[in-house]
């Protein structure tokens, strides 16, 4: 008896192997730059190992689990078929085969998740963590559970990267906010969500004398612009050390990592870099409409809005952390599952009313 495989999961499965001989061939080809998280979780020569911080817990993670031995290259093909199954368990949306927009958007996330998921990387433990809301929502739960329940488990992150604390009390001020009757509720709700992250800031400056984007961002690109080699470094053109300052720093912040022109014109000569700000405008851009079409309907799109709220959430929270363009890509390929959940909400809308 013979198997068909439809369209849409012979063009994914199609994908996979393709990305997975380029997650293969990757330790050979990136220059070694690129490596230098991969160094500090293989050999951690600092002796950081331990259970909490993004590289303590990366480096206990790849010496308990035995990765850390492996050639990378049979890592690549350890970590990547297992995120693609994840994302394949997620589901395969039924016109995925068909060449748009969104679906091209989608093909190269799949390359970058290849190139990413080719060493030991903490975006590999991202990934696993992020990939539980999906499933979450598309559980048999009660709804309100669903979202109080991953909106704590996220917090819960925070042992890993503290500042995932920040993402469910950005999501839940942008949910209240977003029931103010605004003209442009989409652009008022993200302009408060930010407002929400200076207020924290400040805030910060206030107690413990030094703003939180100061201390992290702007004080980590002065500090290793030069020997960490960082071409997309985001710097404020205003100094961080006054409250003005520190509110304008936040703003650019989120416009350099989610919206970055001014970054494709500083570095108009760079193709790699062109081809990362491009992506990243129409992922933002796309987000941004469904986005504004849940905020319109929030009761239909209940769960595609949660999804979009803690999306945005970590948005603003990459405006207040990220140092360079690179690094703000890469970690949103850890956060790829939710990406991919938000941009094919609509596929599996049935599974989840089912649930409900």
């Amino acid at each position: 008896m013979k198997t068909l495989i439809k369209k849409n999961k012979a063009v994914f499965i199609g994908l996979f192997f393709c990305n997975l001989i380029v997650a293969f061939l990757t330790p050979y080809i990136l220059p070694e730059r690129y490596f230098n998280d991969t160094v500090i979780i293989v050999f951690d020569k600092g002796h950081e190992i331990g259970w909490f911080g993004s590289y303590p817990f990366a480096i206990m993670f790849y010496k308990l689990t035995g990765l850390r031995h492996l050639p990378f290259f049979a890592i690549a093909l350890i970590q990547f078929p297992i995120v693609t199954y994840l994302l394949y368990k997620i589901g395969v949306p039924p016109n995925f085969h068909k060449l748009n927009l969104k679906n091209g958007l989608v093909y190269i996330a799949l390359l970058l998740t290849g190139i990413y998921m080719s060493m030991p990387t903490k975006e590999f433990i991202t990934f696993l963590m992020f990939c539980t809301i999906p499933f979450i929502f598309q559980s048999k739960r009660k709804p309100l559970f669903k979202i109080i329940f991953s909106l704590i488990l996220i917090a819960c992150f925070s042992f890993f990267r503290p500042y995932y604390l920040l993402m469910p009390i950005f999501a839940v001020g942008m949910y209240v906010v977003s029931f103010i009757k605004f003209e442009n509720k989409t652009f008022s709700t993200i302009f408060y969500g930010l407002l929400i992250a200076i207020f924290l800031s400040l805030s910060h400056g206030v107690i413990r004398g030094e703003y939180i984007s100061k201390l992290t961002r702007e004080n980590y690109v002065i500090n290793n612009i030069s020997k960490n080699n960082i071409n997309t470094a985001i710097v404020s053109p205003i100094s961080q050390d006054t409250w003005y300052g520190e509110a304008f720093g936040i703003v650019y912040g989120f416009m350099a990592v989610n919206v970055p022109i001014v970054e494709a014109i500083k570095h108009i000569l760079s193709p790699q870099v062109l081809a990362f700000v491009v992506w990243q405008l129409l992922i933002f851009y796309i987000l941004f409409v469904r986005f504004s079409r849940c905020l319109k309907n929030r009761k239909q799109y209940q769960f595609e809005l949660w999804t979009l709220l803690i999306l945005f959430a970590y948005f603003i929270v990459q405006g207040i952390f990220e140092p360079d363009l690179g690094t703000s890509v890469r970690h949103k390929i850890g956060l790829f599952p939710l990406i991919y959940f938000a941009l094919y909400y609509e596929h599996f809308r049935k599974d989840i009313r089912q649930s409900i």
